[in-house]
């Protein structure tokens, strides 16, 4: 059976656009437009420090407003349809402080196919934690069992693809996805096919 990790944030979720949205134009009282968000981390775009932006998110991600986040349409429907005949898990980069409420957000809403969850801890100052591994990429040539490997970071999905693991860049204003989502998930059933 074949496995597939996925991305959490900005993947099953759209973290960027909920937080943009309901925390960070609603406080500041600024309109910045999704589709705008043409860099991840955006805080050059916003005008506002590194650190300031991922406090903002990470408040976020603490908050009930993420774990009352949908998950993607799209991304649900393809499970309900195909996600039985594949394993799945999740491998995200997270801080550690909120580790814990996106494993919970997963397994509310993708627990039915998704049994295990991962995560590379994102630096933040004045939290420490051994580093396993330093990207996603080092974690799935670790891990070893992996098919096919969905994230929104080029730097990510390049990495796997330099390690020999086939990786699909899922659409997002930042990166350089020509496809839509539905292409995508298209794509990603082709690539299944072809491992057979």
């Amino acid at each position: 059976m074949k496995t597939i990790a996925w991305d959490v944030d900005d993947v099953l979720n759209n973290l960027m656009q909920e937080w943009l949205q309901k925390k960070w134009c609603k406080e500041t009282k600024l309109t910045v437009k999704y589709e705008e968000i043409i860099e991840n981390p955006p805080h050059k775009i916003l005008n506002i420090s590194l650190d300031d932006y991922l406090s903002s998110l990470d408040s976020f991600r603490l908050s009930n407003m993420y774990q009352e986040m949908k998950p993607d349409k799209k991304i649900v429907k393809w499970f309900s349809k195909y996600g039985h005949l594949y394993r799945h898990l999740a491998l995200t980069s997270t801080p550690l402080l909120t580790a814990s409420t996106t494993a919970q957000w997963v397994f509310k809403h993708f627990g039915r196919w998704i049994r295990t969850f991962h995560f590379i801890p994102s630096k933040r100052n004045n939290i420490n934690a051994p580093q396993y591994d330093k990207d996603k990429s080092e974690f799935l040539l670790w891990f070893s069992r992996i098919d096919i490997f969905i994230d929104d970071n080029k730097k990510n999905i390049d990495s796997a693809k330099k390690a020999g693991i086939n990786a699909v860049i899922w659409p997002q204003p930042w990166n350089n996805s020509n496809l839509s989502p539905d292409e995508t998930l298209g794509l990603l059933n082709v690539l299944l096919v072809r491992k057979a």
